[in-house]
């Protein structure tokens, strides 16, 4: 897509979708790696689809099924999708009985005050609505590597690119095309990003080199974490305007 809506929950229908366990505790590719070969995407009609070996499925959220998920230790109402049978074919193969549920316009899930004190609502990431990685840190990260990682290994939703690594660190205040963007809080990396999104496979890469120069009093630091202070739409090739 070479542009999105930016509504209350973030980037326009990311992350309202999220696989459970059988207690409607969220399932994480931190423990599941084998996740990484599931993969997400909008068809031509909007449609959000998931790709199961090579299957695809439609995800349909159906209000008259409502469950109650846990999200770390946030607890809100969901809507399981219409099809059990996407959920039963996932569960085969993930080796791991789990059902996919959709967080609904009428949840209210609230980010972090430590860091945002505003209402702010968010879906089932891990806090924020928007994570924004830069191209330079990634170029800066690769030289030190032994192997270069792709970007898909931070997970961020907005990326972009300027001519220092690391700057976004000093970012405060931030306005994407129509849209006006609080940095809030340096993303703290975890074992997800030695997941090869190709392989399924865990490894210690690129987590055990950023160790060695990024850690901080918050983790091992790589990424912004922002929330949207307006609504509108960002395109690729917008220009990032520092406002603060």
């Amino acid at each position: 897509m070479s542009r999105s809506s930016i509504d209350e929950f973030g980037l326009e229908r990311d992350r309202r979708w999220m696989l459970v366990d059988g207690e409607g505790k969220f399932v994480s590719q931190r423990r599941h790696p084998r996740m990484a070969l599931l993969q997400a995407f909008l068809s031509d009609a909007g449609e959000v689809c998931i790709a199961v070996e090579g299957n695809i499925y439609s995800l349909i959220p159906d209000p008259g099924l409502q469950v109650e998920v846990t999200v770390w230790s946030d607890t809100c109402l969901a809507w399981q999708n219409a099809d059990p049978t996407v959920d039963d074919r996932i569960s085969s193969f993930l080796g791991l009985q789990v059902k996919l549920v959709y967080m609904p316009d009428d949840t209210f899930r609230q980010v972090d005050r430590h860091y945002f004190p505003g209402d702010q609502r968010v879906g089932f990431t891990d806090g924020y609505p928007i994570l924004l990685l830069n191209e330079a840190s990634l170029r800066d990260l690769n030289r030190r590597l032994p192997h270069e990682v792709g970007m898909d290994r931070f997970r961020g939703n907005i990326v972009v690119d300027t001519d220092l690594p690391y700057v976004e660190d000093d970012w405060k205040k931030i306005q994407i095309g129509e849209v006006m963007l609080a940095v809030v809080k340096p993303c703290s990396r975890c074992v997800m990003t030695t997941v090869d999104s190709a392989t399924g496979v865990k490894g210690s890469e690129p987590l055990k080199t950023l160790s060695g120069y990024r850690k901080t009093e918050l983790g091992v630091i790589f990424g912004q974490n922002m929330v949207q202070l307006n609504a509108g739409v960002i395109s690729v090739g917008d220009t990032v305007r520092l406002v603060e």
